[in-house]
């Protein structure tokens, strides 16, 4: 067997990669899917355009190399997390559109959770902060909304699953309704200290345990591919995007920490066997299960990253091709004293306002396409400081690197512009598809493609970003960064005004 198969289902599209055993990238296939807005605030995608999308893509992956499934040794899962799907077990059918973790529906719902209560509950049983952004929440608006959802969930006839779920059951014809430990813990119904669903609070959410999938491990033989074309191929491995990239990265020893550039930006720490508590509102989470042992990870998230590129292309138009930012951005010396907070969703960690919304300041006659491209670029790397910075205290340990990965990683100027403003060093590796490469190890080694972590190990060609910038002007900048976004929270309450 030749290949170990990726899909790398994101927020924005469905990808399919192949693997040799040097970890090399043998063939992709890419395919976006529509983006459904049905309010402000709200993110929906139609579910079954997400598995079409993702079964097409895998064959077309095999086609690129003309590979048959007895080439391919294992697939494994790397997905959006907290994304929630509901679905009818005896047909198959989802009841409502999949809710994207970058929807804000329920934060009136997390509001009244916060007020009453419940925040050091769910804290310390899930490692999470009550928000909107993961699951519980969904599923309860799904069943109190959708007509006929909570007879139907009561009745033991509605199933629960993040995408991996969602794709593990389209893969297997509906035999599979499992997840793994990583994606269990983004759903605030997981306790991540013992391992399972916790009664008291789906209780609190009111969500049938029926509803609920199995937790497995993130390397192991699920079971095999039903649909023609993948015939027999074990699936082996699933993992959340997230922690997915933090195993591609190597990041397999306490301390070490990653930042994906993707639609959202997410910054994961290994913390070994040990569940760190945060102070300072980032999220403990699991990072993966091997076997037995369960590892975690601080982390912290930021709702719209690369995103913002996508508005200035499809929603302002400023450029036709989202590479065409970097040169656009870089036509101007600075950005003019323009600052874009993009909290088109809210803010996410460490400030966690669903009521934040994106906001422009600055703007003079002298301001320009090319500034406010530059400001949008230069917000990305803003939010990952701030949660470095708040990633720093909850640790108690110095981050002497930062490892990059995800689509915007690949902007040599955003990457310089985040080393200055950390003052460390960046590392982006050479083979940037480190999501997918995570889910190709969890996946090739339990079924023995490889034989450790290790014996797949990326190349160590990699490029290295030094800070440049006068530590005094990088903190000038943060400091009216800060400024602008304490101007935009709360916005959409009316306090704010």
């Amino acid at each position: 067997m030749q290949y170990v198969l990726a899909l790398d289902q994101g927020t924005t599209s469905s990808r399919a990669l192949l693997f040799d055993q040097h970890g090399s990238v043998r063939a992709v296939a890419q395919r976006e899917f529509a983006q459904i807005f049905p309010q402000p605030g709200w993110v929906e995608h139609n579910p079954e355009e997400i598995a079409s999308s993702q079964i097409t893509v895998a064959l077309e992956a095999l086609s690129k190399v003309g590979a048959q499934p007895r080439d391919i040794a294992a697939i494994g899962i790397a997905n959006q997390r907290e994304t929630t799907i509901v679905w009818n077990r005896e047909s198959g059918n989802p009841i409502y559109n999949a809710i994207v973790w970058q929807d804000r529906r329920t934060a009136d719902l997390c509001e009244r959770l916060r007020s009453e209560g419940h925040g050091p509950l769910i804290q310390q049983r899930t490692g999470l902060l009550i928000d909107s952004y993961f699951s519980a929440t969904k599923i309860s608006w799904m069943l109190d909304n959708v007509p006929g959802a909570r007879a139907l969930a009561e009745a033991g006839k509605l199933a629960f699953g993040t995408v991996d779920t969602w794709l593990l059951w389209k893969l297997t014809n509906g035999r599979l309704h499992s997840t793994d430990a990583s994606n269990a813990s983004r759903t605030m119904l997981f306790n991540i200290h013992t391992g399972a669903w916790d009664r008291e609070l789906l209780d609190l959410f009111d969500v049938p345990l029926s509803m609920m999938p199995t937790v497995g491990s993130c390397s192991d033989i699920y079971g095999d591919a039903s649909v023609n074309g993948l015939e027999g191929i074990p699936l082996a491995g699933a993992a959340g995007d997230q922690q997915a990239a933090l195993f591609g990265q190597r990041c397999i020893r306490p301390g070490l920490t990653k930042n994906t550039y993707g639609t959202g930006c997410f910054m994961l720490q290994n913390t070994g066997r040990r569940a760190v508590p945060s102070a300072n509102r980032l999220v403990t989470t699991v990072a993966w299960k091997l076997g037995d042992v369960t590892e975690y990870a601080l982390e912290g998230s930021v709702f719209v990253g690369g995103a913002v590129v996508q508005w200035l292309r499809d929603g302002l138009g400023l450029i036709r091709r989202s590479e065409e930012v970097e040169a656009l951005a870089m036509s101007v010396t600075d950005n003019g004293g323009v600052y874009f907070v993009p909290a088109f969703v809210g803010l996410g960690a460490p400030h966690w306002d669903s009521y934040a919304r994106g906001s422009i300041f600055g703007l003079t006659r002298g301001s320009s396409a090319a500034h406010l491209a530059r400001a949008a670029l230069e917000s990305i790397a803003y939010q990952v400081a701030d949660l470095l910075d708040a990633m720093r205290l909850d640790s108690g340990d110095a981050v002497h690197e930062l490892r990059v990965d995800g689509g915007a990683a690949a902007n040599d100027s955003l990457m310089q512009f985040q080393s200055d403003i950390l003052g460390v060093p960046v590392i982006r590796p050479a083979v940037t598809e480190t999501t997918a490469l995570g889910a190709a190890y969890l996946a090739g080694l339990a079924v023995g493609f490889w034989k450790s972590g290790l014996d797949a190990a990326v190349s160590a060609n990699h490029r290295r970003f030094q800070p440049k910038m006068p530590a005094t002007q990088a903190r000038n900048l943060r400091n009216r960064w800060n400024e602008a976004v304490s101007r935009t929270k709360n916005w959409e309450s009316g306090s704010g005004v």
